[in-house]
């Protein structure tokens, strides 16, 4: 059994508001939404792996100093998805007014510490959406850091947002064919968007996009540890039908087999 710790695919709205005189706004409602219920329900069937969902906001906020590293210990399989370099680079302390000129503030890299992770065995698996690899006007910003060094892709410089109301179909490359033999793809329903990407011929591209034939999904080893990227999301909105997808469960699973050699 795999441990696994997700990181992101969660969202938090909030409520309507209402200007019922010129001097006053009224804020009603607030919900929070776990979209990675989907992807963590398909990796824990039948008790394989334990998966730890975290929201961006919590991964940002809750680990101080030193508790990233454990995590990195613990966990077989790191997870980001749809989450901004800004969550490893900025710390909230650094935006504590108190603190400033009474102590020298720096903290753990936590890009540093998942690309010394990564080549000493743990592995991760970097999943796309707005705020993946380069991501909606840059917002991404992966290829900008150091998280380039462990990442089987190259970003784009530019918005990488490739997306149609038509959607996109999943293929097998050549390396793909016997690895999702048991999976078929051609019955997978639209992928509604991705994150372009640009191959790189030291990793293998296992699936592609038939449209276009951008990498969809890469497979890479540094040093120990794998890295998988999938360049859409395992989650709406572009995976709005993917996720009800009878064989969406098996297909994750054989991700993280791939990750743990099991091929």
């Amino acid at each position: 059994m795999a441990k696994i710790y997700y990181v992101g695919d969660w969202a938090v709205l909030t409520g309507p508001v209402f200007a019922e005189t010129p001097f006053h706004y009224s804020h009603k409602g607030l919900d929070i939404f776990n979209y990675g219920k989907w992807l963590k329900d398909a990796l824990e069937v039948g008790e394989e792996h334990q998966v730890t969902s975290v929201s961006a906001w919590d991964f940002y906020n809750k680990l101080g100093p030193g508790d990233y590293e454990k995590i990195l210990e613990e966990y077989d399989v790191l997870i980001f998805s749809d989450v901004d370099a800004k969550l490893f680079q900025l710390a909230p302390s650094f935006f504590d007014r108190e603190k400033f000129g009474n102590q020298v503030l720096t903290f753990p890299d936590r890009i540093r510490l998942s690309v010394e992770a990564a080549q000493a065995g743990t592995h991760f698996m970097f999943l796309g959406g707005w705020y993946s690899f380069t991501g909606e006007l840059g917002k991404g910003g992966w290829g900008r850091t150091q998280l380039r060094e462990i990442l089987p892709v190259k970003c784009l410089d530019i918005e990488d947002l490739v997306e149609s109301t038509e959607g996109y179909s999943l293929q097998a490359t050549a390396a793909g064919e016997g690895i999702f033999a048991e999976i078929p793809l051609d019955e997978c329903p639209p992928i509604l968007g991705y994150n372009q990407t640009l191959p790189m011929p030291e990793h293998r591209t296992l699936l592609e996009f038939q449209e276009t034939g951008d990498p969809a999904l890469v497979l890479g080893t540094f040093n120990k540890g794998r890295v998988l990227a999938y360049m859409s999301d395992p989650a709406p909105h572009w995976a709005c039908n993917f996720v009800y997808w009878e064989h969406y469960g098996a297909f994750w699973r054989r991700c993280v087999d791939l990750l743990l050699q099991k091929d």
